[in-house]
């Protein structure tokens, strides 16, 4: 039984559903924003807000925990850092905006985009 445990499975074990979610953060802040599905953008945004408030406060301890969350990844860490959390400094949450558009053609699944608020 699945009793008080809502995050989605994504047909996933938690090896593959970490991963995932891992590549996405690290696809929306290296181009902005991504076409992806609706659970899936409704499941990154919280795991993205959280790394924006720590780069808002960039401490080594902060920065390593952020390395370590996407895949060692300097560039992109750098990014987040230096571009994406200075713009929200002043800031108290709510960093990313999740829009709906059309369904995809294939599997008619319900698609988003994922960005950061400007």
């Amino acid at each position: 039984m699945r009793h008080h445990n809502a995050n989605r499975t994504f047909g996933r074990d938690k090896n593959q559903r970490s991963a995932l979610l891992k590549g996405l953060a690290a696809s929306l802040i290296e181009h902005g924003s991504i076409l992806t599905t609706e659970a899936k953008a409704k499941e990154l945004r919280p795991k993205v807000e959280k790394m924006v408030t720590k780069a808002k406060n960039p401490t080594l301890t902060n920065r390593r925990l952020l390395l370590s969350s996407l895949y060692n990844n300097t560039f992109v860490v750098d990014r987040l850092i230096g571009e994406i959390a200075p713009k929200f400094e002043k800031r108290a949450g709510g960093y990313t905006r999740i829009t709906k558009v059309v369904q995809r053609a294939g599997d008619a699944s319900k698609m988003a985009v994922i960005e950061f608020v400007s």
